[in-house]
């Protein structure tokens, strides 16, 4: 039976993952947003397998980059932080703890447990501020320096099945539903179509990964 991880471009899947990283983990960057334009990216991200949430987000994506300036970018930033940030509370809680404990505080059971895993396997963030490690665009972050690793060393089992265990264990069991919210609420083309593609790229790396969602119970 084919493996279906040797056919993955991995660092393709890194450069995926350091853009989610960037577009999720803090508020958006005009300059960053022009590059994304003048490089097509949006014109030029993976089908993976054609799902509908893949090609509306692309679709989005490319209307919201051809038609963006400057004059857009306040907009743009009231968005993110309705969406992850405040002022109040943000439409779509970037913390997993939120989504996984009853009480919905940061800082719970299951972050403890995610610095556990990070710790057991020498992962250090490098944090700006302090926050909760378990914010959905340091998982990106994770992904992205995992993934490059990956790129030189795709025989590496033992990075392969740290990167399942992360998946399968801390950030799917929550990341579709603040993905979903992030959609739902957005209020710019712009992150519509992130909170689609990043679910639709979390899905691909479930199906390349060969991992099954564990059932939990979600709080919000």
């Amino acid at each position: 039976m084919t493996n279906p991880l040797s056919k993955i471009d991995f660092a393709e899947y890194q450069g995926i993952a350091r853009l989610l990283h960037h577009l999720l983990y803090q508020y958006p960057q005009a300059q960053l947003i022009t590059e994304l334009k003048e490089n097509q990216v949006a014109e030029t991200w993976p089908e993976f397998a054609g799902r509908d949430g893949n090609r509306v987000g692309r679709e989005a994506l490319v209307h919201y980059l051809q038609n963006w300036d400057d004059t857009q970018f306040l907009e743009l930033q009231l968005d993110y932080g309705q969406l992850f940030f405040g002022p109040g509370e943000p439409k779509a809680i970037p913390y997993g703890s939120v989504y996984l404990g009853e009480e919905q505080l940061l800082n719970d059971r299951s972050t403890l447990a995610l610095m556990d895993f990070y710790q057991a396997h020498d992962v250090s963030l490098a944090l700006t501020v302090r926050d909760p490690v378990d914010h959905i665009g340091l998982f990106f972050s994770v992904l992205d320096a995992s993934l490059g690793r990956l790129a030189e060393e795709p025989d590496n089992q033992a990075l392969k099945r740290f990167i399942q265990v992360l998946l399968q264990q801390h950030l799917l069991t929550w990341s579709g539903r603040c993905l979903e919210l992030a959609a739902e609420h957005a209020q710019t083309e712009f992150y519509f179509a992130i909170a689609l593609l990043a679910q639709d790229f979390l899905q691909q790396l479930t199906n390349d990964f060969e991992l099954v969602p564990m059932s939990v119970r979600l709080f919000r």
